[in-house]
């Protein structure tokens, strides 16, 4: 079993930054890939980028360029630094952990909004 924790999240102006964290507990030694997706009301959950264990990266067109995600294996951690917020980005961003089968967080509320 794996526990997911995100934090980060809050109100940002359209075209600012936030960085969200999502740690990792319990079997995280076992962790492939971890990523982020999110789900905006009214619409399906969808994915944001991701991030294996070496390090290779993937993004949806829609943030590539302005969203960075990372990983600190060491503190099994991972980091989605979002910036030129656009105000379609607002949405409950969810952690994703790929170790056997999926995992999920419990989702961190981003707002952007003038």
């Amino acid at each position: 079993q794996v526990q997911l924790v995100e934090s980060g999240g809050g109100l940002v102006q359209p075209g600012g930054s936030l960085r969200l964290s999502c740690a990792a507990s319990g079997s995280s030694f076992s962790i492939n890939a971890m990523g982020w997706y999110r789900q905006a009301p009214g619409s399906e959950r969808e994915f944001v980028a991701l991030i294996t264990s070496g390090g290779i990266t993937n993004y949806a067109n829609s943030v590539k360029g302005r969203f960075t995600i990372s990983r600190d294996n060491a503190k099994n951690t991972v980091y989605l630094q979002m910036a030129s917020l656009k105000v379609e980005d607002t949405a409950v961003y969810y952690c994703y952990a790929n170790s056997g089968g999926g995992y999920w967080g419990q989702g961190t509320q981003v707002t952007v909004s003038s």
